[in-house]
């Protein structure tokens, strides 16, 4: 490094990664809980905003950290953290272990503490030998253009390249795959790392060294456990908890997020399911309904296929089948004697059973699309009520002839509650779709058929035309509506919750 001003993780640095900031406080105050059960779980989960420079920061914090114990250069101990995933401890742990050669090898890196066997000294990386050995020409093994020295770099491992080379190879890396914290040797075969400093050296243009500094950050964010980007499009804050774990986290542009798995907060259903199901979402929703009416499943390996010609005489395409069977009866072919185009067999013991199995798979896609459209249809109607603050503040203004400022925010307050529950509905889908039938899954349905009745009734409420005779009227009972939801969507969100304590939920596993 010429000067400090260079380092990739310096806080001073002119490349600084830029994503928008704020003054926000560090930990930031969130929306007024809707029940006493948000509230404790924000209490009991703490967490902090970080932006740009605080992201920095906490790397720089984390490196000097490790550096005071293991007094090696802070370039090799980010490697090091990288290859660790940020866990410090885990890192001090194996490099007190007595293997340290071992250690820097697996994370591919030249240990700084050998010496050279012969010499008593390992060579320096990235230095210019002021001697008269500089005007000694090489030749650069990858344009085969004979330089001095001078004009020679390369790292530990011993292999040199010329400047222009090394600075067009990590260019290369970083602008056009992206590359930054695993950008090996230029040398074929060989698998050192290149360190920030050597990157910073070599690289001269703005661009490129900002993307490098973004690349190592997000890097940074992305391998360690206790950070998560916020997802909100265009918001470049990172959140920062204690200890890991599925709770909600509200980030300083707004967005609430569940900081386990990055979707939208999605109580009452767990990460696991909503995983699977949003797969299962991006696998099914487009082809479910052609599949249902266009094609049947192998009675044998139940492969979809599709009919393509007239004649029922099926043949499955599958390489380890080959079953021969009725399109009509889903029986074996065989017993159909010369019957080519009519199936009189029908009531075969083996073709009830493949009728049988075919109905069952079809139950399973209609249960499935119950669920999906309800999942869907909550989801739509949530982008409408977001619509709706638009036409509620107009509302509210309309009323602050006859009303104060402050009498006229119980509307506000209900296209909050009613989005909510709409977020609430749209996830307690998801979790009925995995649920098995027992005596705390009836309850579970009855619960969640209160709470859409009264989400249905405070959502026609709030699109109705407010005259000025009705103003208190309209009041009393949107306020009344509000508070009942709020009631019944934290009396189902609780008897989830006392489920997942007492494991009374069984699930099917689709």
């Amino acid at each position: 490094m010429d000067s400090e001003d260079d380092m990739i993780y310096d806080e001073d640095s002119e490349g600084e990664v830029e994503i928008d900031s704020s003054d926000n406080e560090d930990f930031v105050e969130m929306a007024e809980p809707s029940s006493t059960q948000d509230k404790s779980e924000q209490e009991e989960f703490p967490f902090e905003v970080l932006t740009a420079d605080k992201i920095v920061k906490f790397m720089v914090d984390c490196i000097k950290e490790v550096n005071v114990v293991v007094q090696i250069p802070p370039t090799v101990i980010r490697i090091l953290l990288n290859h660790f995933r940020w866990d410090k401890e885990k890192l001090m742990e194996r490099y007190y272990d007595g293997d340290q050669d071992r250690l820097f090898s697996e994370a591919h890196v030249v240990s700084p503490l050998r010496k050279d066997s012969g010499t008593g000294a390992r060579p320096k990386k990235m230095t210019r030998l002021a001697t008269s050995a500089d005007s000694v020409p090489a030749t650069c093994e990858i344009c085969y253009i004979t330089k001095s020295q001078k004009d020679m770099a390369g790292l530990e491992c011993g292999h040199k390249f010329c400047s222009e080379c090394w600075t067009d190879y990590l260019t290369s890396k970083i602008v056009e795959e992206g590359q930054g914290q695993q950008i090996s040797c230029a040398a074929y075969g060989c698998d050192i790392l290149v360190d920030d400093d050597t990157v910073m050296k070599l690289i001269t243009d703005p661009r490129t060294r900002l993307k490098y500094q973004q690349l190592i950050t997000n890097s940074f964010v992305e391998c360690n456990k206790l950070l998560r980007w916020c997802p909100a499009p265009d918001c470049g804050h990172v959140v920062k908890v204690i200890f890991h774990d599925a709770k909600p986290v509200t980030c300083a542009c707004g967005h609430i997020f569940c900081f386990a798995c990055g979707e939208n907060w999605h109580d009452p259903v767990k990460c696991k399911w909503l995983r699977k199901w949003i797969k299962k979402c991006d696998d099914d929703s487009e082809t479910s309904n052609w599949i249902a009416a266009n094609t049947k499943e192998c009675p044998k390996c139940r492969v979809t296929i599709e009919k393509d010609g007239g004649c029922n005489h099926m043949i499955c395409k599958n390489q380890n089948c080959k079953a021969d069977f009725c399109w009509v009866c889903l029986g074996p072919w065989e017993p159909h004697g010369s019957s080519w185009y009519n199936c009189n067999r029908y009531d075969e013991d083996e073709a009830k059973k493949a009728r049988d199995n075919q109905e069952v798979s079809r139950a399973m896609l209609q249960r499935y699309l119950f669920y999906c459209n309800r999942y869907m249809n909550h989801m739509q109607s949530l982008k409408f009520e977001n619509k709706l603050y638009a036409s509620v503040k107009l509302k509210m203004e309309e009323m602050q002839q006859h009303m104060s400022w402050i009498e006229v925010q119980f509307l506000k307050k209900a296209v909050d509650v009613l989005c909510q529950c709409r977020q609430t509905l749209m996830y307690t889908y998801v979790f009925a779709f995995y649920l098995k039938k027992n005596n705390q899954s009836i309850i579970f349905e009855d619960n969640q058929k209160d709470l859409e009745n009264a989400t249905e009734q405070l959502s026609e409420y709030l699109e109705r035309d407010i005259t000025s005779d009705m103003l208190n009227d309209i009041k009393q009972k949107v306020q009344d509506k509000y508070r009942y939801c709020e009631s019944r969507r934290n009396v189902l969100q609780d008897h989830v919750r006392e489920g997942y304590e007492k494991e009374s939920w069984e699930y099917w596993e689709y």
